[in-house]
Parts: structure tokens; sequence; C-alpha cells
């Protein structure tokens, strides 16, 4: 009886390690990059925003994270063909772009990988008046994420140019957090 449930005992040790190992597997095959956290940013809060790109804006002008230092930044990043950024967007106009630009605050919509013509029409179709930008190949997005990594991601940026805070998705509770970010960053 004791060799039976020795036994058992074994064979069940040996499949929940084997589980354990297949979980981790998953998770890391999930992204491309092994430096990757859950949500697939390559990026953390407190980190140095990456800054070395130029932001072409959908009517043709350019900026830069390095031209914006000094202003708060949020860059959405974005995609026509996403539901849950199209969800999120008037919220962002409303409670961020509206509320605080302003008091400093920069928002900029970072289209993954779509041609002007697309994102203009996008911008236009939303009814937002703060600007998108485009993220040919999505090199912009990979410097802050996996590739493999979906978009609806936000990454607040503060006047010294360091991340204070990310959200992935539209969640609401997520969504009211970054609004008093955002708040709290505008009275320093």
């Amino acid at each position: 009886m004791k060799t039976i449930i020795l036994t058992l005992s074994i064979f069940l040790a040996a499949l929940v390690s084997s589980a354990q190992q297949s979980k981790s597997s998953a998770q890391q095959s999930k992204f491309d990059n092994p430096d990757s956290d859950s949500r697939g940013y390559l990026v953390k809060i407190g980190d140095k925003a990456p800054d070395k790109f130029l932001l072409l804006l959908q009517d043709g002008s350019r900026t830069s994270l390095k031209e914006l230092k000094g202003k708060i930044v949020i860059l959405q990043f974005t995609a026509s063909w996403c539901e849950v950024c199209r969800e999120e967007m008037p919220y962002l106009e409303r409670d961020i772009w509206q509320a605080y630009k302003d008091k400093g605050v920069v928002l900029i919509g970072v289209d993954r990988d779509e041609p002007i013509e697309v994102v203009q029409k996008f911008h236009k179709d939303m009814k937002i008046s703060y600007p998108l930008a485009l993220d040919p190949g999505a090199a912009i997005f990979q410097q802050f994420a996996d590739k493999k990594a979906g978009v609806t991601r936000n990454v607040v940026i503060d006047r010294d140019g360091h991340i204070r805070f990310l959200t992935r998705l539209y969640n609401k509770d997520e969504f009211a957090k970054l609004v008093a970010v955002v708040d709290e960053l505008s009275k320093n």
C-alpha cells in the first residue's frame, strides 16, 4: 500500500511539474522578446522612455519625444482595425486631451503599421482632435512592446522623459488610474 501511495505521489509531482513547465513555456513563446512582461511591454514604470524616433503626424507635421521634453506625453498605441482602441478613443479625447491639453499634456495616437490614407480616415471617422502618428513596420511600437503584443495600450511619460504609467486594453478602472496619474503629473 505504501508503495502505491509513494508511486502515486511521485506521478502527481511529475505531472504538476510538467504542467508548470508547459505553462511557463507557453508564456515565453507568447512573445518573441524574452524581456517582455506578461502584457508584452518591454519598458517598465520608472524607465526613461525610448526617444530615438520621429513622429510623423497625420497632418504632415513632425515631432519627437525630445522636442516634447518638458511636457507630459501620452502615447496611445492604436490601429483602425482595433475595436478596443475605438472604444477607448472617445474617453481619451474627453477625459485626457480636452481636459489637459492646456495643462502641458500632449496626447498622440501612434497608429501601428497603416498607410497615411487609412490613418487620416481613422482620425476623421473617430472624430478626435488629438493627432495620430504613423508607425510604419511598428518600429516605434517595438521600442515599447513586443512585436507580437497587441495595440490598445497607453504610455504616460513625465516632463523629464520617464515612464509613469502603462495601460493595456481598455479597462474602466485602469483608465481611471491613468486619468489620476495625468492629473497628478499636470499639477507638478
